[in-house]
């Protein structure tokens, strides 16, 4: 039984921890006293159904702390989870909460393997251990998606490594020991090659979503069926019926911050598809905005400010940029979101009754449909064609 330690009780952090706490003794580390507690209470301080039954149902060595140097002095291993988020000034991921770890488990455990599980740019492994003169941190890029973490863990599609030692091997097998489907495909690269996959294939699903969504731009424009023609599309096998639903953009934590990082790691590298996913993101929510607005409504209630079903984390939700849009143009938003526990969000009015929400909204923008909005469907304004997140 090893002793892992895991920085970061984000989603991707308390999947890994709760995955890894079924074999061995883990302990979580987060600067969040409340997410801390929570945990040692065994509660998901996260919205993720699966991890909540983990949590309550199964025995789990695991618990959770505040103080990270005395965790991190008894680690067999460490794992690095914690939110490197895109600074719009210095055009790159913020690894100061990343350099911070390193620099503390450097100080007090400097032989542990660390495997870096939060996104960094291309070349940033390298760098790290240029300046500690080891190769003991290698980076292991994770491929979660919010609310269903650990399902994506115990049934994970690809384990990709960035390291072809010994070390990189024991990694794949704690992951693959913890997992429920054990036929899983892994894949052993260099550091940087591992940290290239993880933009590269977050800038493909953005421009998956890009792509159908201004297909469906142009169906609108034209008045034309845009499940047809989706439909017309996917059925060649070559592209497939998967990531085609329209939406009012791609949002949440990770494809906005990614795609604008792997355009960043270009530099005088020639391209026109990387900065065009980027840029067509903002075309589709000035148009989805335009749209609303020419239906002159008085008041524009908000459905939802999550991303997809089963979470809790609206950070960097499609529908932002949309309300902020509609702001601008003076129009009165209210807000129907359960999971939001302020009385405003983005200054508009966070409603707790559904049907209050419903009465006193004149459109209802909701980018995912809703059984429960089907007694309003005359008001709903959305691009969903298929109800599917």
């Amino acid at each position: 039984m090893k002793t892992i330690v895991v920085a970061g009780a984000g989603y991707v952090g308390l999947a890994n921890a709760v995955l890894l706490a079924q074999n061995h003794k883990v302990i979580v580390v987060d600067i969040n006293a409340q997410r801390v507690e929570a945990i040692n209470a065994r509660q998901s301080p996260i919205g993720d159904a699966d991890i909540q039954h983990f949590l309550t149902e199964k025995a789990l060595n695991l618990s959770a702390t505040l103080d990270a140097k005395s965790a991190y002095s008894q680690a067999d291993w460490v794992f690095v989870a914690t939110p490197t988020n895109y600074d719009t000034e210095t055009n790159q991921f913020d690894t100061s909460s990343v350099d911070a770890i390193l620099e503390t488990v450097h100080a007090v455990n400097p032989d542990v393997p660390v495997v870096i599980r939060s996104t960094i740019p291309v070349g940033y492994t390298e760098r790290v251990r240029d300046n500690y003169l080891k190769d003991s941190i290698f980076f292991a890029p994770e491929f979660l998606r919010e609310g269903k973490a650990l399902y994506d863990n115990l049934y994970p599609s690809r384990i990709v490594v960035g390291d072809h030692s010994e070390r990189g091997h024991e990694f794949a097998q704690l992951m693959v020991e913890g997992a429920v489907k054990k036929d899983v495909s892994v894949q052993f690269t260099g550091a940087t090659e591992a940290e290239a996959i993880k933009l590269f294939a977050n800038t493909y699903l953005a421009m998956r979503v890009a792509f159908f969504n201004e297909l469906d731009t142009y169906a609108s424009h034209h008045e034309l069926n845009t499940r047809e023609i989706i439909e017309g599309v996917c059925s060649d096998p070559r592209i497939g019926s998967h990531y085609n639903n329209p939406s009012f953009g791609y949002g949440g934590y990770c494809l906005p911050k990614d795609t604008r990082q792997l355009l960043a790691n270009y530099d005088n590298v020639p391209q026109v598809i990387i900065g065009a996913i980027v840029a067509a993101n903002k075309t589709r929510k000035d148009f989805i905005a335009d749209e609303i607005i020419k239906r002159s409504p008085k008041v524009v209630g908000i459905y939802r400010l999550v991303m997809k079903s089963g979470s809790d984390n609206f950070r960097a939700s499609a529908i932002q940029g949309i309300m902020r849009r509609l702001s601008a143009k003076n129009i009165e938003l209210v807000i129907y979101e359960p999971t939001c526990t302020e009385e405003t969000f983005l200054d508009c009015k966070v409603l707790r009754s559904l049907q209050e929400f419903k009465q006193n909204s004149d459109i209802i923008v909701s980018n995912r449909y809703a059984k429960e909005l089907q007694d309003v469907e005359h008001k709903v304004y959305t691009r969903d064609v298929f109800n599917i997140d």
